[in-house]
């Protein structure tokens, strides 16, 4: 568990730093580039930035899950909340990614990126379908072994 933390880590510093300097210095620069699409600043910056809000909260959400597993409480209502958690990050995300699909989509000349953006739309639906599988395994597993205590 310890690299997964490393990782987990160095990923959220990582998003921090673009969610602060790269993401909104590249916007800036392209609206500077190309002033016929300055509009989009602002827009593309908070989408991303709340993208990127999306992500940490599923990575909080997976480091307190990884404490519940070392701490031999995985099997709890605790862990229930910090999977709706990542549920609901991943529902908000889709719902904003669906906005800019159909947004793109309806203004698109080129196929190329609808496409890409319909990849990741279904990609992320299915992320998020199987966390739903995975919480209700969780919530079977849970009440198994509250059961199982009740009878020892």
């Amino acid at each position: 568990m310890a690299p997964l933390r490393v990782f987990l880590v160095l990923l959220f510093g990582i998003l921090v730093m673009f969610q602060t300097f790269s993401l909104p210095g590249q916007f800036a620069h392209m609206a500077q580039e190309s002033p016929d699409q300055a509009y989009l600043r602002w827009p593309l910056t908070a989408v991303s930035v709340f993208w990127l809000l999306c992500i940490q909260v599923v990575i909080v959400s997976t480091w307190k899950l990884l404490t519940l597993v070392k701490n031999d409480r995985i099997f709890s209502d605790a862990a229930l909340a910090w999977v709706d958690a990542i549920v609901w990050a991943i529902v908000a995300g889709w719902v904003v990614l669906l906005g800019v699909f159909l947004y793109v989509g309806f203004r698109a000349s080129d196929p190329g990126l609808p496409l890409l953006l319909f990849l990741m739309l279904v990609g992320v639906a299915v992320l998020g379908l199987l966390m739903v599988v995975m919480r209700a395994l969780l919530r079977q597993a849970t009440t198994l072994r509250t059961d199982m205590e009740a009878v020892i």
